[in-house]
């Protein structure tokens, strides 16, 4: 507990601490000078776009996203058409002090598109869905930010080509949330992040400036100035509005090769990892991780898991998802069975089985993507994704398991599951108090702090892939110094000086 105090002490001093008042003034504006919108401000809107609505229903479900953690209080939706529209509407939020906050597919985990206090106005990226083109020779594509991912990758298969970023939530998310977010999935160790793979971008910032960041003449290699496209990768629509992206694509694997196997132990999933390296090397995927808590509740969701417990129906401790991409079925195919055999040979699986066929690879796949639907659905959610060292997985499991055991009420019952992408070390771990459907703060006080402690103590990071947003960025203090800080701030006055856009995310909050 003592440990817990100077945590939260650290956090408080280090929040305050900003040591500009020209930029500490500005963001205080944020939460503390926006105006209120009126009917006039509805009428210059409407005579800017055709689709403006305040209706309730609409707006109480952008108010929220799908943890329902959030609430904001918006009043009006915009869905502007074109980046010309954002220019402009943009330009008169920034003269007016209107707050704005730009809005993808809505499945991130921190409210990052959720308003804070004193944001009124939603900037829908929807109608924005235009995939523009695809270069067939280079693998260069270039769409719209409100693009549907699952629509893009679709898109580039159809071409031969794969998009470097696969989604669960790929049926809902945009595109322009991925790269706002800076989003990773499973296939990160294969292709590398999304921003590595951005080659440009067209972004309005908050005073209405259009600004083409090599997205209309993208090149595989370019070194003319300042990658300033890669500023807004990660920023959650604080600095600017991505509109558009041009995007690097991996030719399309003509060969997919997947297993899914059963380990006793946590040493023994490590001891897989390695030799997955070793066996698949240049040709693996992907390799994804669940334990027993996770597979026990999709054992009631999904129509078939593999490799259960003969004896006892159970599921083992641990599961791995492995895939490869290449080109050659037969070498492939080949270098999955010497890789699974030499597993077993070594006594580090249970059993293993490989997708024979498409479908039983999609099954396999929606085993995996069905792990975060399914243990929503039994209680209201505490989710964290974290990277945290593959060799410390365990150990930071069991030790805030021990904690949630002394901390918890003893007549709490409570379920608490991981799954991940272990081969950069990304780990969603979730808690779930089943039959309670709303968030309990002393619930939260015992896990968001204690949880992000020991994600510090092993050296990893508080937000892996899905951002800082209104939830993780009080702890942005903990782990940049105040120099860092203060030119994060720096360059926010700077783009954004009445700190219109997406008040209340990324930056830590400041009193002083």
């Amino acid at each position: 507990m003592k440990a817990l105090q100077i945590l939260q002490t650290r956090v408080f001093v280090t929040a305050t601490a900003c040591k500009s008042p020209i930029v500490c003034n500005g963001l205080k504006r944020t939460l503390s000078t926006f105006r209120s919108l009126t009917a006039q401000d509805r009428s210059v809107f409407d005579s800017m776009i055709e689709h403006v609505t305040d209706d309730p229903q609409v707006l109480s479900q952008r108010n929220t996203e799908w943890t329902k953690h959030y609430q904001g209080n918006a009043k009006l939706v915009l869905q502007p058409e074109t980046p010309e529209q954002i220019s402009e509407i943009l330009t008169y939020c920034q003269n007016e002090r209107l707050a704005v906050v730009p809005q993808g597919g809505q499945t991130g985990l921190v409210g990052g598109g959720v308003a804070t206090a004193g944001a009124e106005v939603i900037l829908s990226l929807d109608r924005l869905n235009q995939i523009v083109a695809m270069d067939e020779t280079t693998g260069i594509l270039q769409c719209q930010a409100g693009c549907i991912l699952q629509a893009v990758q679709t898109y580039a298969e159809e071409r031969n080509y794969l998009v470097p970023i696969d989604l669960g939530a790929k049926g809902t998310c945009q595109i322009g949330g991925n790269l706002s977010t800076n989003a990773g999935g499973q296939y990160y160790y294969r292709y590398g992040s999304l921003a590595g793979n951005v080659l440009g971008l067209q972004v309005v910032l908050a005073n209405g400036r259009i600004l083409d960041l090599n997205y209309s003449r993208p090149s595989l290699k370019d070194n003319t100035g300042y990658k300033l496209h890669q500023l807004f990768l990660g920023a959650e629509g604080t600095l600017g509005v991505i509109t558009a992206v041009a995007l690097q694509c991996a030719t399309y694997p003509t060969s997919q090769q997947t297993a899914l196997l059963a380990c006793e132990t946590y040493d023994q999933v490590l001891q897989v990892l390695k030799l997955a390296k070793k066996h698949l090397s240049e040709i693996l995927g992907a390799l994804e991780f669940m334990d027993q808590i996770v597979v026990r509740l999709l054992l009631n969701k999904v129509s078939r898991i593999h490799l259960v417990n003969e004896d006892d129906g159970d599921a083992h401790p641990y599961y791995l998802l492995v895939e490869t991409h290449g080109s050659n079925i037969e070498h492939d195919q080949a270098k999955m069975e010497n890789f699974i055999t030499a597993a077993l040979q070594e006594g580090l699986i249970i059993n293993g089985f490989t997708a024979p066929n498409e479908s039983a690879r999609q099954q396999m796949w929606t085993i995996r993507e069905s792990a975060n639907p399914s243990f929503t659905a039994i209680a209201y959610g505490y989710k964290y994704d974290v990277s945290v060292p593959v060799v410390e997985w365990d150990d930071f499991i069991t030790d805030l398991r021990q904690h949630l055991t002394q901390t918890l009420p003893s007549d709490t019952m409570w379920v608490q599951g991981n799954w991940g992408h272990i081969l950069d070390g990304n780990i969603h771990w979730n808690l779930a108090i089943p039959g309670r459907h709303t968030l309990d703060p002393r619930v939260l006080e015992q896990v968001e702090q204690p949880l992000i402690q020991r994600v510090l103590e092993r050296k990893g990071s508080i937000s892996a892939e899905h951002g800082l947003g209104q939830s993780k960025n009080k702890f942005l203090p903990l782990v940049h110094s105040e120099a860092t800080l203060q030119t994060m701030r720096e360059l926010k006055q700077m783009w954004d000086p009445n700190g219109i856009l997406n008040p209340g995310k990324v930056l830590p909050p400041t009193t002083s």
